[in-house]
């Protein structure tokens, strides 16, 4: 046991594309010394706005080691959420495209549990943690040391194969693998589109977002009114924000997933400008039962809507 990490490695892969995972990558647990400084000076600008828990565990956001004792690999997933289809009315309120279906925290977490468990079956006993979204984990320089892509202008992972409209997760686990080469090459060039089009200017400089101007920031982690200063700047977005995504030359290579869990409720798409302005708690548990847009409460997106509400009678 545990003396061929390639035929490991493969193993896992196939099984992780098995569960419906887009991509597969494996790295190096290590300290993660080139994102250290990046790290600490966007705290230090206070770029993270009150998500205070970005503070939190700063040694072990750079280290998985101190997640997962004597871990030895780090395997970083995708999960496809673009959609086949997409809200209907135009002048309706819009909702970012990972938030259409049930809560990824649910969805990929247990794919993660059957991953760990066909490890510790097919391979043998290892210990692990599984991570999405909800850790100190850096995705992103994760996926970036997997193999999987590369960091694109708006900060988010892009990959040549699939755009960027994914997931990212990780299994850290103590198991010694065979490693996959770091993305190293930008394929991003000059292009500038995401900054061009973000209409909060929340993309300060290629790679550096600041939260507190992000749509997504103000529409899900800001606990209080929307400043005024983003007047006609929302765009119509009540939940979360797809603009530096929509405009990224590389997501024409973006295809419909195939995860039944994602598929919408089968009103919510349909659901005219009328109808949200008029959302009532009842139909908003109806619509987001298990769907992440719960994250803001009803409360919270009646907030939003108002905000657009405001905005397109005055």
């Amino acid at each position: 046991m545990y003396n061929n990490p390639a035929k490991y490695s493969q193993m896992i892969k196939d099984e992780a594309m098995r569960l419906g995972f887009m991509q597969c990558g494996i790295a190096q647990a290590g300290f993660l010394e080139e994102e250290a400084p990046r790290l600490e000076t966007w705290l230090k600008n206070e770029h993270h706005g009150q998500m205070a828990y970005m503070e939190n565990h700063f040694d072990k956001r750079l280290d998985p080691r101190l997640l997962v004792e004597d871990s030895k690999s780090v395997i970083s997933l995708t999960l496809n959420y673009f959609p086949e289809e997409f809200q209907t009315d135009p002048d309706s309120p819009k909702i970012s495209k990972y938030a259409y279906g049930t809560d990824y925290h649910l969805v990929i977490k247990d794919k993660l549990f059957q991953l760990l468990s066909f490890i510790e079956e097919h391979i043998g006993a290892v210990s692990g943690r599984a991570f999405v979204d909800s850790a100190p984990v850096l995705d992103r320089a994760w996926a970036k040391r997997a193999g999987i892509g590369w960091v694109g202008k708006n900060s988010n992972i892009i990959s040549k194969k699939s755009g960027s409209f994914f997931f990212l997760a990780e299994l850290i686990i103590d198991l010694e693998l065979e490693y996959d080469t770091p993305f190293a090459t930008d394929h991003c060039g000059t292009c500038t589109k995401c900054i061009d089009a973000c209409p909060t200017d929340a993309i300060l400089n290629p790679f550096i977002i600041d939260a507190k101007k992000c749509i997504s920031y103000l529409t899900i982690e800001l606990r209080e009114e929307i400043p005024k200063s983003f007047d006609e700047k929302m765009e119509n977005w009540m939940f979360g924000c797809d603009i530096c995504q929509d405009v990224c030359p590389w997501n024409r290579f973006s295809v419909p997933h195939t995860e039944p869990a994602f598929k919408p409720h089968e009103n919510l798409l349909q659901m005219k400008k009328d109808d949200w302005m008029d959302i009532t708690e009842d139909v908003f548990k109806q619509i987001f039962k298990n769907s992440a847009v719960k994250r803001t409460k009803f409360k919270g997106l009646v907030r939003n809507i108002d905000f657009i509400k405001r905005i397109t009678t005055d």
